[in-house]
């Protein structure tokens, strides 16, 4: 019994993971090739460790310095972003065999099997170990294989997934705490948010070297599996132990999970539902106003993290030049993501593609709600009154705009705010708007690429929306970076957006974009039309 259940979540599983597994090892190949052509030489690699560590802001969403060889480099550069990759994978299969079964009504139906109610948890424990073994060794050859040395590339490796085994505990935890997967991921991306931000407060709060090639965390960094991975220091010291507390830790969470799950009822959560109204709100008589009030909480947490995009926008860039002068090199790094004139622009550009992959995230969360709901039969029941399958597909299309323009506003008023103060804040108000709205274009063919695939493909919406983000986010944000030809960066909606050079607007795939979009878009609420529901497998 125990072999079929793993078989069934591999068969469901197998184009997922291996689209995550790919995506990591093609950044940690690529991270090598990047750093030994941009930063070939030891004093190149030092000016870059000197800048950041003069400046927070860059410090907190880097790794750890620990010397200044490529490997060493390597690491700081890409440690951190391996094990988000490695982490984002686990907590949704996590979730995904768990609640997502529980809501689907599989779990009740296993249950009533001789599998019983812990045996297909144990499946999924034993499932997601595996994935994040597999995930670990490639990154681990695929550093090995770039010449580097042995122990710091398997130690590499090592760390990418026992990071993801620290959050596939934590998001088998999740899964017992909330009633609906939704609430179950946010909970487990908030999680994986805050601890991320926290390492890099300890990584701050540290003592930098003499030399400015090395910091010694503070104490902050041991409250987060972030931290545990980059204490290893791969290619440094490399120490293993650092590594055993991201799996202990994700194993005790993981039999703790299957503790809870044994105390109570399927289909509720240790975490109570909050009590619904008595009676609707009138403004809760549409069904785009239903579409709203299912993903207001969401847009919101969404808005928050563009807002804080915008401060820090704005208020790094007030820096560029301070430290474009003292290090050369970080123009030169900048310059090749963001594509803009002086650093200053430079800055604003790359802080706002962030903010194109937020608002992106946030639409194609929107879009696959409908798909949610018509799985879980709540869609048929909208359906069964005066509305047709475009006019409801449309509502979730229109919040999802609707989010896109509120996350960019929110973004952009918080980035005009940080130019306060700021000598150039003309210049670089109209940087903010341009790239703004650029970026914000880019989000909108997410949504109509994630409506049409819903549309077609209904069963592989959420896996193949995700991971056309995931891929252009990789191609657009850190295929520069990491020195891949510049046409596959053409790929990237977020790397084809109009900028600022020089004071000139350069438009760029502006009018493509916008072709895109309203072709996507009409062909989707056109299929539609005659489209049947498709209720969970």
């Amino acid at each position: 019994m125990f072999r079929s259940l793993l078989r069934q979540r591999l068969r469901r599983d197998w184009l997922q993971l291996l689209l995550w597994i790919l995506a990591t090892v093609l950044m940690a190949y690529s991270g090598f090739a990047g750093v030994a052509q941009s930063y070939a030489t030891h004093k190149d690699r030092v000016e870059v460790l000197a800048a950041v560590m003069a400046n927070p802001v860059i410090m907190m969403f880097r790794g750890l310095p620990s010397g200044a060889s490529e490997g060493q480099f390597l690491s700081f550069e890409i440690l951190p972003w391996l094990a988000m990759l490695a982490a984002l994978m686990s907590t949704f299969l996590a979730v995904r065999h768990t609640r997502g079964d529980e809501e689907a009504g599989r779990t009740e139906l296993l249950a009533a099997t001789p599998a019983g109610r812990a045996l297909p948890t144990v499946a999924t424990i034993v499932h997601g170990v595996a994935a994040n073994v597999v995930l670990g060794v490639l990154v681990a050859l695929a550093l090995a294989g770039s010449k580097l040395p042995a122990a710091g590339s398997w130690l590499t490796g090592a760390v990418s997934a026992t990071t993801g085994i620290a959050f596939l505990g934590i998001g088998l935890i999740a899964a017992q705490l909330m009633r609906t997967s939704r609430g179950a991921n946010s909970l487990t991306v908030w999680v994986l948010v805050g601890t991320f931000l926290i390492n890099g407060i300890g990584n701050v709060a540290g003592t930098p070297s003499n030399d400015l090639t090395r910091i010694s965390s503070s104490g902050l960094v041991w409250l987060s599996p972030f931290g545990w991975a980059e204490q290893a220091r791969p290619f440094d010291t490399d120490d293993a132990w650092p590594a055993l507390l991201g799996l202990g830790f994700g194993l005790v969470l993981a039999v703790g999970s299957a503790a809870l799950q044994s105390v109570r009822d399927i289909g509720e959560g240790f975490i109570p539902a909050r009590p619904g109204r008595v009676f609707a709100r009138p403004a809760l008589s549409s069904p785009h106003a239903l579409v709203w009030r299912l993903t207001n909480g969401a847009i919101i947490g969404w808005a928050v993290g563009g807002a804080l995009t915008g401060v820090l926008a704005t208020k790094l860039s007030g820096l560029a030049g301070q430290i474009s002068g003292q290090n050369p090199a970080v123009e030169q790094i900048l310059d090749k993501i963001g594509k803009a004139g002086n650093l200053e622009e430079t800055v604003v550009s790359v802080f706002f593609t962030m903010m194109g992959i937020l608002a992106a995230c946030a639409a194609v969360q929107i879009l696959a709600r409908a798909r949610q709901e018509e799985a879980h039969g709540t869609a048929e029941i909208v359906l069964a009154q005066p509305v047709g399958r475009v006019r409801w597909l449309l509502d979730y299309l229109l919040v999802a705009t609707i989010a896109i323009a509120i996350i960019v506003a929110a973004t952009m008023l918080a980035a005009f705010a940080g130019l306060a103060g700021n000598e150039d804040a003309s210049a670089l108000a109209k940087v903010v708007t341009v790239v703004g709205l650029g970026q914000g274009l880019a989000a909108c063919v997410f949504t109509a690429l994630t409506a049409l695939v819903f549309v077609l493909l209904p069963r592989g919406t959420i896996a193949i929306a995700w991971t056309l983000v995931m891929l252009a986010t990789v191609f657009g944000l850190f295929g520069p970076l990491f020195g891949l030809p510049e046409w596959t960066t053409r790929f990237s909606p977020f790397a084809v957006t109009p900028i600022i050079s020089d004071g000139t607007t350069d438009l760029r795939g502006t009018w493509w974009l916008v072709i895109i979009v309203a072709v996507v878009a009409t062909a989707s609420l056109t299929l539609m039309r005659r489209r049947e529901l498709r209720p969970a497998a």
